[in-house]
């Protein structure tokens, strides 16, 4: 159920879950040619995925949503919760805009299709262990499809846009957040701190109570922001 081998810490460490034997070794061909990427654990089930990250953790672990014992989401929630350090893939045949939110909302940084290339599910594993999130760019356009579609479906309950103040820095930063920056490139750009880069986008997030960059990229389509 498990393969844990030598690990170079110089290496970003990736566990894969799924059990379909035939899965998992198509993400390691995928993932083998590439030296900085390491798997360095293989698990059939949530629970002996769990069992060893009581002893060992990686930076990366790719999560099937389907599998045998525990829900994927429950998986990604309690490894979200214990351990934080642990940056979740979603890695799916599951391809709904639901599906995608439901999975970020119990803690996953990304969201990849089974079917997905290799030099996405690359870009995905290095993104995410530099602290952003990746969605597959097919269902990235869906997510944020489905959210104009709710805008547009909004009438009474639609929440007053004049309550949502922004300061000027915030519309930069927010501008930014929405062309994929990181926290480092906006701190560069808008010559600022990283930390203080980080408080203006904790209140964004706050203002318009979003939980995610997603979350944040929905609620500037509803409230008007872009």
């Amino acid at each position: 159920s498990r393969s844990i081998m030598y690990q170079d810490r110089k290496k970003i460490q990736v566990f894969i879950t799924d059990d379909h034997p035939l899965a998992v070794a198509g993400v390691m061909n995928l993932l083998q040619p590439y030296r900085d990427i390491q798997v360095t654990g293989t698990f059939n089930s949530g629970e002996a995925l769990l069992k060893q990250l009581k002893q060992t953790r990686p930076d990366i672990l790719l999560l099937d949503i389907l599998l045998p014992d525990i829900n994927g989401k429950d998986v990604a929630a309690a490894v979200s919760h214990h351990y934080p350090a642990v940056s979740i893939i979603a890695l799916t045949s599951l391809d709904t805009p639901a599906s995608v939110k439901n999975m970020l909302r119990n803690g996953c940084k990304g969201y990849l299709l089974k079917n997905t290339d290799q030099e996405t599910m690359i870009t995905a594993i290095r993104s995410v262990y530099q602290g952003q999130e990746f969605i597959e760019p097919q269902l990235k356009d869906k997510v944020f499809d489905e959210a104009v579609f709710y805008k547009k479906q909004m009438t009474e309950q639609a929440p007053d846009r004049s309550s949502i103040q922004l300061t000027k820095r915030e519309k930069d930063v927010l501008d930014l957040v929405l062309q994929d920056n990181t926290n480092q490139e906006i701190a560069e750009k808008l010559f600022l701190s990283i930390r203080t880069v980080e408080r203006h986008r904790f209140n964004l997030m706050r203002k318009v109570g979003a939980k995610s960059p997603l979350g944040l990229l929905k609620a500037a389509v509803e409230f008007g922001l872009i």
